[in-house]
């Protein structure tokens, strides 16, 4: 062989180096060609005039991919050996060996031709610090990154191209596998089947996740799902298990792809859900369906409903005498977690998780008791009205199909038992008694599989004593029921219950109560009533002063509007409250209101009237005399305090112009009398 002229003495006197990797470890296995012509460059070394012994072999790198220097240990041993001056050439069968990385390459070339070491593969032998061989090496190094670029879009569009049909082998979920042939079927197993479609039943009637798992536990009922090695496995049910039934879409028959996208975020791989709206690829109708398409979006809102309301599960506490009726029943529509009551100057529901537990932001919301406990109040009165029978009906044929799926479930669950202690009995008479180690394990797996058969006998026959739940109320619980509902509603009015009972009354119909203030004076009360059903309306909420009112404005410029053509204030007020317009603190607006909103905005009447009538005093004029306001008039006049007739012509108040009526009036002023009449031109303290 003939001896490049680039290798010097001082290179011979230096390691040589070998550098072996293989990208996969499938490759170690089946691509043993490739590993052997690497292996072999120690044998051109040898002959290029090193000694056996100043010839090494790094293949600690065995399995790992070039495209970057991190978790190849092999990579940093040579790095270092090199910048030690120790290495006088290195070998790789071809530059992909070393880096499929321009990066990592041309650092590696520099370092190279900085101390001295040559590189060598299976064309030639160069030296990086020439600019002929960094020329070669720089060029290899460039196709070498190319290459990888260009195999791997081949290998991802062609996944895609496979996963855009639906036919990309993916893991499937527990109650779906493929047969000899490849098709995916539905799992044979009975059991299997019923039980995945007992949570999808459960969670279309109850709605929520977590009375899902409550249910599935009361009932000693179990889950099916996959182990690591694809085997069907039987465990408690749990939220995340619940969630991962729910949530994929395999059980609706479609194949999806994407709906995970990771991410990059400190140095750390984020792996974050995609939208339903954004998966790349959805492909329906591939598999077998334990539900339709339109169920699984329904699905899907109702979780995506459900995930902020119900965050915080804590107990709701036995009623107390406080005279807040929700207290463990509501809860925070902005953070989903439960609001407490306080009383104070005065009685009103907050949240303060937020601010308390997490030391972020102020409270969330705050609204007043009163408004939110009269709405829950009335609308339970509502529920115990005799049109609610046909929705109670329909809660029981509710209840009946549950328990017949609870009875299948545990009937499937015993056969399962069965075969399990049938088995265990098998493999325990077939083993050696000689054999005391192992014959003692299989007798031990033979009573605990007839203790688990015993325990679930006794269950289903505990469930079978229990009394069937009927279809439909009979004529005399019908009756019962209208009865009850009329007293309990007469009861509740007239203030017969306590509060403590109350308490205890819209527990029994209400489950939750969801709170989310629209606005300084409404709120959207949401109820959760007792077996799923819910009903949401806007609450009118009380504030404090008249800038609070969403509608101030409006009512402001029909006040003028009014006012422009004649109206009084009564008249006013009357026409303002049947159109939907109300008071800070109550549902209705006053004559009072109008009157201090028109003196608050300078709202005046047309001057049409006469300014001094023979006989009477104005309200100016009685003011002037007595050298108060004339606001301080009209105040006690709309409370009561002072009544005095209007001229049927001119709508006015005229007192008698009498020392009497000024006598009257110090002494009200004083305190001395509570109220004066003035009728009919005369005086009454």
């Amino acid at each position: 062989m003939n001896i490049p002229e680039s290798i010097q003495t001082s290179h011979l006197s230096r390691l040589a180096l070998v550098y072996v990797r293989q990208s996969t470890l499938q490759q170690t296995k089946k691509n043993q060609e490739s590993a052997e012509l690497q292996y072999h460059l120690a044998n051109r070394a040898r002959a290029l005039g090193w000694e056996p012994n100043r010839v090494r072999t790094i293949d600690s790198d065995l399995g790992c991919s070039g495209r970057t220097t991190e978790g190849r240990p092999g990579f940093q041993e040579l790095v270092t050996l090199v910048n030690l001056e120790q290495v006088g050439i290195l070998f790789a069968y071809d530059v992909t060996r070393l880096a499929r990385n321009c990066t990592d390459w041309y650092q590696l070339l520099d370092l190279c031709g900085l101390r001295g070491c040559l590189v060598g593969d299976q064309d030639g032998v160069y030296d990086p610090a020439t600019p002929n061989g960094r020329l070669i090496l720089g060029l290899k190094g460039l196709i070498a990154e190319l290459e990888l670029h260009t195999i791997r879009r081949r290998m991802t569009e062609g996944l895609l191209n496979k996963a855009r049909r639906g036919e990309l082998v993916q893991r499937l979920p527990a109650g779906l596998l493929r047969d000899a042939l490849g098709q995916v079927v539905k799992h044979p197993d009975q059991e299997v089947q019923g039980g995945l479609t007992l949570v999808f039943d459960t969670f279309l009637r109850l709605g929520r996740m977590s009375q899902v798992v409550r249910f599935l536990n009361q009932h000693d009922l179990r889950v099916p799902r996959r182990d690591r090695f694809g085997d069907i496995v039987w465990g408690q049910a749990s939220t995340l298990t619940i969630y991962g039934i729910l949530q994929n879409p395999a059980y609706a028959g479609a194949f999806v792809r994407g709906r995970r996208r990771s991410r990059s975020h400190g140095g750390k791989r984020l792996v974050q859900r995609v939208p339903m709206t954004e998966w790349p690829i959805c492909v329906r109708d591939k598999y077998p369906a334990y539900i339709d398409w339109e169920t699984f979006t329904k699905i899907q809102a109702m979780l995506h409903d459900n995930h902020s309301d119900y965050l915080d599960k804590q107990s709701r506490g036995a009623p107390r005498s406080g005279k807040a009726l929700l207290p463990g029943l509501l809860y925070c529509g902005e953070c989903g977690h439960k609001m407490s009551v306080h009383y104070r100057s005065s009685v009103y529901y907050t949240c303060h998780f937020l601010r308390n537990k997490l030391q972020v932001g102020a409270d969330c919301q705050r609204v007043s008791a009163a408004a939110i406990d009269d709405h829950l109040a009335q609308a339970f009165r509502t529920a115990l009205a005799p049109a609610e029978l046909e929705a109670f009906d329909r809660a029981l044929a509710l209840l009946h199909q549950e328990s017949q799926q609870v009875q299948k479930a545990r009937c499937q669950q015993l056969d399962r038992l069965r075969y399990q202690t049938h088995l265990a009995e098998r493999q325990f008479l077939r083993a050696d008694p000689d054999n005391r180690s192992v014959a003692a394990e299989l007798e031990r797996r033979w009573e605990v599989a007839l203790r688990e058969l015993q325990a679930a006998e006794e269950a289903l026959r505990s469930e079978s004593a229990a009394v069937p739940v009927s279809e439909a109320l009979s004529p005399e619980m019908r009756q019962a029921f209208l009865t009850a509902g009329e007293t309990i509603t007469e009861m509740w009015k007239n203030n017969r219950f306590t509060l403590e009972q109350k308490k205890a009354l819209l527990r029994c119909l209400v489950d939750k109560v969801v709170v989310r203030r629209t606005g300084d004076d409404q709120a959207q009360v949401r109820i959760v009533w007792k077996g799923g059903d819910t009903s949401t309306e806007a609450v009118q909420l009380p504030v404090a002063r008249w800038s609070g009112l969403c509608r101030a404005a409006e009512m402001e410029a029909a006040i003028t509007q009014f006012v422009r053509q004649g109206k009084s204030d009564e008249e006013i007020a009357a026409q303002l409250t049947a159109d939907g317009y109300r008071s800070p603190r109550t549902s209705s607006v006053s004559a009072h209101m109008v009157l201090r909103v028109r003196l608050r905005r300078r709202i005046v009447r047309d001057q049409s009237q006469p300014r001094a009538v023979a006989g009477y005093l104005t309200v100016t004029q009685l003011a002037k005399r007595m050298k108060i306001a004339p606001s301080w008039i009209y105040e006690r006049i709309y409370r009561g305090k002072i009544e005095v007739a209007r001229h049927p012509k001119w709508k006015i108040y005229l007192f008698p112009d009498r020392p009497r009526t000024i006598t009257m009036f110090e002494k009200l002023l004083a305190g001395k009398v509570q109220k004066v009449r003035c009728k009919g031109g005369h005086q009454d303290g």
